[in-house]
Formats: C-alpha cells, sequence, structure tokens
C-alpha cells in the first residue's frame, strides 16, 4: 500500500492568533465569526475552518485589508518576527 503524507492543517482562528492578528484565541474566532474574512476567496464564518500551507487568507484590519499567504504552518505564538516568518504579505 502506498503511503500518504497527510497535509498539515491549522484553525484559521488558531492560525489568527499564532501569527499575532488577534491579541487572544477568543478574539480570533470572534474576526472569523464576523464574516469577513476569506480563505482562497471563500468566506470563513468560523475559526474551525482548516487553513494548509498556501492558502490565502484575506483579513480586514482597520481601514486596509491584509491579504497574505501561509508559507509555513507555525506550532505555537511567538514573537512578532518569528510570527512573520510564517506568511507572505501581499501589496
Amino acid at each position: 500500500m502506498a503511503d500518504f503524507q497527510e497535509i498539515e492543517r491549522i484553525r484559521v482562528d488558531k492560525l489568527l492568533y499564532y501569527l499575532r492578528f488577534a491579541k487572544s484565541r477568543s478574539v480570533a474566532q470572534k474576526i472569523c465569526e464576523t464574516g469577513h474574512v476569506r480563505m482562497d476567496g471563500k468566506r470563513i464564518i468560523t475559526g474551525h475552518e482548516k487553513a494548509q500551507i498556501g492558502s490565502t487568507i484575506t483579513l480586514p484590519r482597520g481601514d486596509i485589508v491584509m491579504i497574505f499567504i501561509v508559507d509555513n504552518i507555525p506550532k505555537r505564538r511567538g514573537s512578532a518576527k518569528e510570527a512573520q516568518s510564517y506568511y507572505q504579505a501581499m501589496d
């Protein structure tokens, strides 16, 4: 039988918390529940949606809209510099 490598995924709310777009996981869940977050063009309405490497996340940040691509899946919430190494911001 062939070995199938499981694609590493992470909940969107957890990802937003780990990447420092939210101060807490509960705040990240509320951000997702507003319906303004999109992943790969699909509206996210709950935090349990799964993101993976290559996912494009669109997130409102005040008066601007932040678009970023997930480059790697973080294992924890680290420093801001460490968090920035896990995604690529789009202009």
